[in-house]
């Protein structure tokens, strides 16, 4: 997914740093620099951002004015040098608060906040229709279809979402993907392992088989998974 944004400030240096580091994010293109955000306001009646990075303290026409003049909400971080702004940004619901001079790691930081909100708008949307969700991996949210999922595995820190064509590394947890891949479909057979159903070969014992590999099904999960499985039979036909 890609993010488009746009800058606004009256300092050069200060729009080229923000240029500088978005080509460093995947996924993130500044579409456009203002250095006045009267421009900007003529600009956004025409296209469509997901993301601005506002300066406050400008000529002519304040970031603050920006906030108050705009009717649609947006994700806004506000970058300034001056830190008495912050409590009056954040009642506009702003992002984040980038207090000049600021660096990479927490411009960083800034937009991986503004990743996680679009990707909670998205997936908030009409969950029950869609056949996708999106998961944040690295500086991109990628779209992955329920149908191609054929496991999730817990590594360290990681997830990893395996498909018949791909592995995908996240940072999400296993409650924000048991929230997205719910029962009958999809079940926790496993601390480490969260399964399609519908992709399973066969069962035998304590282990499923999916595509390659052989997952556990550990004591914690067993009768949940069994008793969702048993709904699936025919009469007296149990894996267990």
């Amino acid at each position: 997914m890609e993010i488009k944004c746009i800058a606004i400030d009256d300092e050069p240096l200060a729009l080229k740093k923000v240029a500088s580091f978005s080509d460093r994010i995947n996924g993130l293109t500044l579409v456009k620099t203002f250095d006045n955000a009267l421009d900007a306001i003529s600009f956004l009646k025409e296209e469509q951002v997901s993301l601005i990075f506002l300066d406050i303290q400008m000529e002519q026409f304040t970031g603050i004015q920006f906030l108050e003049a705009i009717k649609y909400r947006l994700q806004i971080i506000i970058t300034t040098a001056y830190e008495q702004y912050a409590l009056k940004g954040f009642e506009f619901n702003v992002t984040d608060y980038l207090l000049k001079p600021y660096s990479f790691d927490r411009f960083v930081q800034a937009v991986d906040r503004v990743m996680d909100n679009l990707m909670a708008g998205l997936n908030g949307k009409q969950e029950e229709e869609n056949d996708f969700f999106f998961v944040k991996t690295e500086y991109r949210l990628e779209k992955i279809f329920f149908a191609d999922i054929l496991f999730i595995q817990g590594m360290s820190d990681y997830l990893q979402i395996v498909t018949r064509t791909r592995k995908i590394m996240t940072l999400q947890n296993f409650k924000f993907m048991e929230r997205k891949l719910k029962p009958p479909r999809f079940a926790r057979v496993h601390k480490s392992f969260l399964v399609s159903v519908n992709n399973i070969e066969s069962i035998e014992r304590n282990r499923i088989k999916i595509f390659d590999r052989m997952i556990p099904i550990s004591i914690t999960y067993r009768d949940t998974f069994f008793k969702l499985i048993d709904d699936k039979l025919p009469p007296k036909c149990h894996p267990h």
